[in-house]
């Protein structure tokens, strides 16, 4: 089993499980309000063509984060690109 990583350090096409969410209270107030809680699935859909923001599916929908923010969450990553 792999170690969780931060979430910015995964490429397009793979997914991961959310193990922890980090940074200040109002931004983890405000990833929460996105979706992004320990447990769920996300997938990396693509990176922007200067290589920031990052769009993401989470929850049935699309979502950009700069990588800064992506920083703060903690995944583990699935075996494979598109589980």
């Amino acid at each position: 089993m792999s170690a969780p990583i931060q979430l910015h350090l995964l490429q397009p096409g793979q997914r991961a499980t959310i193990t922890r969410v980090n940074g200040a209270s109002a931004l983890r107030r405000r990833f929460v309000e996105m979706g992004i809680v320990k447990g769920e699935t996300i997938l990396i859909e693509r990176n922007a063509p200067l290589g920031d923001p990052v769009e993401y599916f989470i929850k049935g929908y699309h979502l950009a984060l700069r990588k800064e923010e992506a920083a703060q969450i903690e995944v583990l990553p699935h075996g494979g690109t598109h589980d």
